[in-house]
């Protein structure tokens, strides 16, 4: 069994410290390829080296918008030579954030279209980060007539919006939520979406799974979100893993690890 970590920061050197030995728990419990999604400038190098140089490791640079005070207009030209030059299986994560306050709606917008513009001349699809921001998105990738899909990172929105975003091309990810009981919105729509849209992400360290509240969240959880989502559609793990697999791969055309 294979699984595909569509969204994790095991690249942050601060918050794994001991990388080699991290990667290789998450690789013998079945995740053998992870997507490390960029947050600032700052983080791009590393992650291009780890991907560069070790198999299963994808890079996908990008500009978070809850980071605002770090970003900088030549990051922006940065991000297109990159995104340019091979070797990005997206640009991530990029969106809007609309639950944090007093962080600038209009210089998120601007940031996000303009890292639209970089992937649509790329070709590449888009992790998106969205909160409390789901219409917004939607009106933007639509207005943008943005071809190449992505996947919706840790998805909070409706079935109706998540619809939305299935007839735009765009998987829809779950992470560690869903493992909660009280988490009935999320787990509710998990339920009910085609197994074509679905994938699994970690997030990690953040967003824990239900049996390690507290604890920094690692890749070798990921396993426990997908025992959670096989749960909740009433199908076998091994189904679940192999669809979720392939739908990473599809979305984000990556070649098969062998």
């Amino acid at each position: 069994m294979e699984l595909v970590d569509t969204h994790c920061h095991l690249d942050i050197e601060e918050c794994f410290p001991p990388f080699e030995e991290v990667l290789g728990r998450a690789k013998a419990a079945g995740v053998r390829t992870l997507i490390f999604p960029g947050v600032t400038q700052a983080g791009w190098q590393r992650m291009m080296d780890l991907s560069g140089r070790l198999e299963g490791l994808h890079a996908a640079p990008g500009l978070h918008p809850m980071y605002l005070a770090r970003h900088r207009p030549e990051h922006l030209e940065e991000l297109k030579v990159l995104a340019g030059q091979g070797g990005v299986v997206a640009i991530g994560e990029i969106g809007l954030d609309y639950y944090v306050e007093n962080l600038d709606r209009n210089v998120q917008q601007q940031l996000f279209e303009a890292q639209l513009q970089i992937a649509l001349a790329a070709r590449l699809p888009v992790l998106l980060h969205i909160r409390k921001a789901h219409d917004q998105v939607l009106a933007t990738l639509r207005r943008k007539r943005f071809p190449y899909g992505g996947i919706v990172h840790a998805y909070n929105g409706s079935l109706q919006q998540a619809e939305r975003f299935m007839q735009m091309g765009f998987c829809i990810s779950v992470c560690g939520t869903l493992t909660y009981d009280r988490a009935r919105k999320i787990r509710k729509i998990a339920a009910e979406l085609p197994r074509e849209t679905l994938v699994l992400e970690t997030d990690a360290p953040d967003i824990p799974p239900a049996g390690h509240k507290g604890e920094s969240n690692l890749p070798e959880f990921l396993p426990e979100v997908l025992d959670a989502l096989a749960a909740l559609r009433g199908e076998p793990r091994e189904l679940v893993a192999s669809y979720t697999t392939e739908n990473a791969r599809r979305v984000l055309k990556l070649r098969t690890e062998g």
